[in-house]
């Protein structure tokens, strides 16, 4: 079993996916060793990993895990079953592009490779690997040019956060949290304040946990608190991280980012999102084409073994809102920071190259 220092969600090793299980944070570390796609795409679905780069890392596994078990030497057959594995881990999640993104670049690489079934399965697994380290170099400079775009006055700044964009959700030191680690590095933070984030907590279990841990300064605040920490003048930026971003700079991020945008802009306070050049779907023209998804109930009416609602009442519980591209102050990419109507111009050729 792998044992790290840092917080890493998804890890290669012992010719098997490990990763974190983050339904049993903050009371339980755990991890979860897994062989099988099968697998994998229960883990994703069930949102034992999760956060959108973090989901690309663990399906682009997740695909080569489902290539080991093809059992044929016929490149025909195998493609046709590989085509069958990207379907299954697609269905899992609808609204994270990098699930998308990280299926379609390791079935390319599959298509384009020269050589035997064996020798494009030993591809797949350099590819996924590729994908998870380059996912941490890109959070990496996804907080230094974050720490570029924050405002300089005042000095030390006190920042605010959206359910979680940290290491837990990437292959590791994480997108908006990225951004949150880069700052207290150089001395620019005086406190993260993290959103619970209803109805899965993941602020309050997950972006908490995570800057305990390093001994980030962190309050947690109820979602319903933002505009109130914001009129006493508490908070100098919000960064959030993002699941989709359309061509236009309509981003999909966890349900509750849209209302946090909306009170910013009331209080003239920066609002920034850190998400990485393949969370961009250049296909999309805007926010409106995002499909969101639908989960179940259950995380509205009960939390742990205890039904907090009355029998007789209705739920409705989107995953995700989108935030409209106009209450944007910046988008940061790895390749830097942008007002929304300049990502189409600016990176949609570094996209394709």
């Amino acid at each position: 079993m792998p044992q790290n220092t840092q917080v890493y969600p998804v890890i290669w090793s012992e010719n098997a996916v490990w990763l974190i299980d983050q339904t049993r944070l903050p009371n339980e570390y755990s991890l979860v060793e897994i062989h099988r796609c099968d697998d994998m795409a229960q883990a994703i679905k069930t949102m034992i990993v999760r956060g959108a780069p973090a989901i690309g890392v663990a399906a682009a596994y997740g695909m080569y895990l489902g290539a080991r078990e093809i059992d044929t030497q016929n490149r025909e057959r195998f493609f046709t079953h590989l085509e069958e594995v990207a379907k299954l881990l697609r269905s899992t999640r609808p609204t994270a592009v990098n699930l998308f993104w990280a299926i379609a670049r390791m079935l390319r690489t599959a298509y384009e490779s020269i050589g035997n079934v064996d020798q494009i399965k030993e591809i797949l697994l350099k590819t996924a690997q590729s994908i998870n380290s380059e996912d941490l170099q890109t959070c990496h400079a996804i907080g230094d040019y974050g720490l570029a775009a924050l405002p300089t006055n005042p000095d030390k700044l006190n920042l605010l956060t959206h359910c979680n964009a940290g290491a837990l959700a990437t292959a590791g030191y994480g997108t908006a949290l990225g951004v949150v680690r880069s700052a207290w590095r150089e001395g620019r933070l005086t406190r993260l304040y993290a959103d619970e984030t209803r109805p899965r907590l993941q602020g309050a279990k997950l972006t908490a946990w995570e800057c305990v841990t390093e001994g980030i300064p962190v309050t947690v605040i109820t979602d319903g608190m933002a505009a109130h920490c914001m009129q006493r003048k508490m908070i100098d930026a919000v960064v959030v991280g993002a699941d989709r971003i359309a061509a236009n700079g309509d981003t999909a991020n966890k349900i509750g980012t849209y209302s946090l945008a909306l009170i910013a802009k009331a209080h003239n306070v920066p609002f920034f999102v850190a998400a990485p050049l393949s969370t961009i779907d250049f296909q999309l023209a805007t926010g409106s084409e995002i499909p969101i998804e639908e989960r179940d109930p259950v995380e509205i009416y009960q939390i742990g073994e205890t039904i907090i609602t009355p029998d007789g009442a209705d739920f409705y519980n989107p995953a995700f809102d989108v935030t409209p591209a106009d209450l944007i102050t910046a988008i940061i990419t790895e390749h830097g920071a942008f007002v929304p109507n300049q990502l189409h111009a600016q990176l949609h050729e570094k996209q394709l190259a």
